[in-house]
């Protein structure tokens, strides 16, 4: 799975670039995740998987991606899935080509609005309501296993980014928008 982050402005704001999967899908309908998948015969490594993934869902090419390294291995509840996160970088103002089939929205978060939007909430699915861990930026909800990972990024983002500018203390504004194109 690839964890695309893309830098903005100066000094470099990073953003978080998600998907928000359609709502008529079998597995994970309308859930925010990363562009990801099962790993084909002919991807060698875990990082061509994520790269072609993110190719096929969101229209990324492989060639604009400088793969930063790898955040813990982060496992679904409900699928039984393990997943690699691979993160990378990209520069800013591209146009994403959002697969038909899978992907209903593309999404880019500032990672200071996702510091800020860490929550408990209650979740509906398959008719059963729980409270789990979240990130809410807007009307996105993020929880389940892209939620851990989305921690697992904050955690190391001043490393993997460096010069990165962190998040202002609490109470200071910060940036609460996002950016969505599809």
């Amino acid at each position: 799975m690839l964890v695309p982050v893309l830098l903005d402005a100066a000094p470099p704001e990073p953003y978080v670039v998600l998907t928000r999967r359609r709502a008529d899908l079998r597995r994970h309908a309308g859930e925010i995740s990363f562009p990801g998948g099962r790993q084909d015969p002919e991807d060698a490594t875990l990082i061509d998987t994520a790269l072609r993934e993110a190719e096929e869902e969101i229209g990324l090419p492989r060639s604009d991606v400088q793969v930063l390294g790898e955040l813990p291995s982060t496992s679904t509840f409900a699928t039984n899935y393990l997943i690699q996160p691979v993160v990378g970088l990209l520069a800013a103002g591209r146009r994403w080509r959002p697969s038909p089939r899978e992907v209903d929205a593309v999404l880019e978060l500032p990672a200071a609005a996702l510091r800020e939007g860490r929550t408990r909430t209650h979740v509906r699915r398959r008719g059963f309501t729980f409270e789990t861990d979240a990130y809410i930026v807007g009307e996105h909800v993020i929880w389940g296993a892209t939620a851990r990972i989305v921690e697992h990024l904050l955690e190391r983002l001043e490393s993997l980014i460096p010069p990165f500018r962190p998040a202002p203390p609490p109470g200071s504004p910060t940036p609460s928008k996002s950016r969505r194109s599809s």
